[in-house]
């Protein structure tokens, strides 16, 4: 069983994140960000990865500090339950319609973390949660878990389905990334290292 169980606390969040890779998609989340645990639940669900998060922070003054932790310890765990990735796939892709929204979600577990985010939807906020906080969240997931990861909008107009189809596509596309290859107990790189 591929699962890690990480904790981060410092002044601003108090972070309990546990991740099962092999799982049935179940959850179990609260990080105090009612729009944030919808999205990590659709992550969970549609990545077939069962997730435990118990989450709070400093969210009387705004969301970031909460936003980028929570980034850096899903980071943090998913690159502990990976362990020496031997036999993963190490690629990913999925494009997910949401109503009227398309996001598509490339991911290379390359051990060189980088983020590109072409998610440029009207600006706003759903409810009070600044969507721009969404970028820092996978720029922080990325550099933690030391993944190259792609995400495009190709359209959309509602800021609630734009970030869900982003969602359910890191998802789906990290699914595949890190399912084993039952011929392989090779690590899929040339240069010998992930």
């Amino acid at each position: 069983m591929r699962t890690a169980k990480v904790q981060r606390k410092t002044k601003e969040t108090d972070i309990s994140l546990q991740i099962n890779l092999d799982g049935k998609g179940s959850y179990d989340i609260n990080t105090s960000i009612p729009f944030l645990d919808h999205m990590l639940n659709l992550f969970a669900f549609h990545g077939a990865m069962d997730l435990k998060i118990k989450a709070k922070g400093d969210i009387e003054i705004d969301y970031h500090h909460l936003m980028e932790d929570m980034g850096i310890t899903l980071g943090e765990t998913l690159k502990k339950a990976l362990g020496d990735k031997k036999g993963i796939k190490r690629y990913g892709r999925a494009t997910i319609p949401m109503d009227e929204s398309l996001a598509t979600v490339v991911i290379d577990i390359s051990g060189r973390p980088y983020l590109v985010y072409n998610v440029k939807p009207p600006k706003g906020a759903l409810k009070d949660l600044e969507i721009s906080l969404f970028e820092d969240f996978f720029r922080a997931l990325t550099s933690h878990a030391m993944i190259n990861l792609h995400v495009n909008l190709e359209y959309g107009r509602d800021l609630h389905h734009i970030i869900e189809a982003v969602f359910k596509a890191f998802g789906r596309a990290l699914r595949e990334a890190v399912t084993v290859d039952k011929n392989s107990k090779v690590l899929p790189s040339t240069k010998g290292k992930l």
